[in-house]
């Protein structure tokens, strides 16, 4: 059995801790049979499906966590074009509202807190199960231009997921920029040649120049970004090699930051079996973790295919996986051994 236990107080930001097998704990006590920790695609998935099946979830879906508002890293995105169901593209904030809102619809209580290492006494909540589904950040880099401010070009030529972005027009058939050296940034520039006539990689790697529309910047870093024209969108880089000291003028219209990303899972080591960098360890064909009742989904748990719809797909998963461990608990004591996934047979009074 999993425990949370967390500070109510009028601070913009709770803090909240996830406790396992704790004792003693005193103050008010909440039960639920599922707590879900996160709010992107993965979490509100997990929150429907267990709703569905009447388990009454409760759901963290944070608050400004990581420096990020509810929703998480979907809700900053651009456009999203490769989500089903939305042929014209949908806005990330848009497409979190509506999973949020399905969510309420099937009885999930949402409550706008942060799961932190953070202990306090003033309320208990006791859950059966837990799943984990606080998602990844994303790393980028810091120099002028780079930011999210006025002045700066993200999600206005500059992105961190080629595959999500890079078939948008406004990098086909034009001059792009990765940022990296790691696998990621290779496959990021190799896809990218798909779209743009030609992809600058700004680091030293050399496993990818093959492929005559690639072209390494060797020991160079950007060190700012400019705008084209009045237009408001990414125009170029000044691009500098870190061994003569010479800055250089580099026109490209998207820049691509493939510099890896961080799980957020720092309120989990020492809790939950991590991996070296920080992702949670989960059983091969499942979404159980080193804890009995806790399961991960999402890019807490991903480190390879990071796409929105995979992380609905392991949300769904966890729901299941949950599901099947409250029966096997007992948790479930008087409800129908059907596979609550499943429809039930039709009935003459249908």
């Amino acid at each position: 059995m999993a425990r949370i236990r967390f500070r109510c107080d009028p601070a913009p930001k709770r803090l909240v801790s996830l406790l396992h097998k704790a004792h003693g704990l005193i103050g008010l006590t909440m039960k639920t049979r599922l707590c879900i920790i996160g709010s992107g695609p993965a979490g509100h998935t997990a929150a429907i499906y267990a709703a569905r099946a009447e388990l009454k979830p409760i759901l963290f879906e944070g608050w400004m966590a990581n420096d990020i508002g509810p929703g998480g890293q979907y809700t900053t995105a651009p456009p999203i074009e490769n989500f089903p169901g939305f042929p014209e593209g949908i806005l990330g904030r848009e497409l979190i509202d509506r999973c949020r809102n399905q969510a309420l619809r099937f009885g999930t209580q949402i409550f706008t807190e942060t799961v932190t290492k953070a202990f306090t006494d003033l309320r208990t909540v006791i859950a059966d199960a837990v799943v984990v589904a606080t998602g990844a950040l994303v790393k980028r880099l810091s120099f002028p231009g780079s930011g999210d401010s006025p002045n700066g070009f993200w999600k206005r030529g500059m992105s961190a997921c080629a595959v999500c972005d890079g078939a948008t027009p406004i990098f086909r058939n034009k001059l792009l920029a990765v940022i990296g050296g790691g696998d990621s940034a290779m496959e990021d520039s190799i896809y990218l040649t798909k779209y743009g006539s030609k992809v600058y990689i700004i680091h030293r790697r050399d496993t990818a120049l093959s492929n005559p529309k690639l072209e390494v910047l060797w020991n160079s870093v950007a060190v700012e970004a400019y705008e084209e024209g009045e237009r408001g969108v990414l125009g170029g880089l000044k691009v500098e090699n870190v061994v003569s000291g010479e800055v250089s003028d580099l026109k490209v219209s998207g820049l691509f930051i493939a510099i890896g990303r961080e799980p957020a899972t720092k309120f989990l080591r020492g809790q939950l079996e991590l991996d070296s960098d920080g992702y949670v360890v989960t059983k091969p064909g499942s979404t159980h973790t080193s804890v009995q009742g806790v399961f991960a989904a999402g890019e807490v748990q991903d480190r390879k295919y990071r796409q929105g719809i995979t992380a609905a797909g392991t949300g769904c998963m966890t729901a299941l996986d949950a599901e099947h461990y409250l029966q096997e608990i007992g948790s479930q004591e008087g409800k129908s051994n059907r596979p609550w996934h499943e429809p039930r047979a039709s009935s003459p009074l249908d």
